[in-house]
């Protein structure tokens, strides 16, 4: 596993869960099966919260996520930002339309909307794209470099 996205996930892997970052949409999941996946990252925190396991696809998207961060240019403490805020608000699933488990246009791994101007459906759902709208949003934030990834997060995605 590369050196990112070890450091990234260990450092969301105890951050992402605790406190929670803010609502999302991911109750369409709350029925789902858990998903076998191998350990990925181990953090120094005890209990059910010290590991994440993540499966091939979240895999693949925080990988997505990373490249993208990178294209960017930004330093690794946005991909770990990046990376904690699609935990919260997809289980880095890039989610489709959830029907009527989902009040509005909430879509892929940031659960971005369409009628916010985040993008079309299409844009919105391809990670590369997503990530860089994210990134985009975090760039206008002073001092997100310094400050909580949860305040960091929530001050981008301005969700309720």
């Amino acid at each position: 596993m590369n050196s990112m996205l070890r450091k990234s996930v260990l450092g969301i892997a105890g951050l992402a869960f605790t406190g929670g970052v803010f609502a999302g949409p991911v109750a369409a999941h709350a029925d789902a099966r858990p998903v076998e996946g191998r350990p990925v990252a181990v953090a120094t925190v005890q209990g059910a919260q010290s590991k994440i396991d993540l499966n091939g696809e979240q895999t693949a998207n925080a990988k997505a996520i990373i490249a993208a961060t990178k294209k960017a240019g930004l330093p690794e403490r946005a991909a770990v930002i990046s990376i904690a805020t699609s935990l919260q608000e997809s289980k880095l699933e890039n989610l489709g339309h959830l029907g009527d488990k989902n009040d509005h246009d909430s879509l892929g791994l940031f659960q971005q909307r369409p009628s916010s101007g985040w993008g079309t459906p299409e844009q919105i759902t391809d990670p590369e794209y997503s990530t860089l709208a994210f990134l985009k949003g975090l760039k206008q934030v002073d001092g997100w470099q310094d400050m909580p990834l949860t305040e960091a997060a929530q001050t981008v995605q301005v969700s309720a």
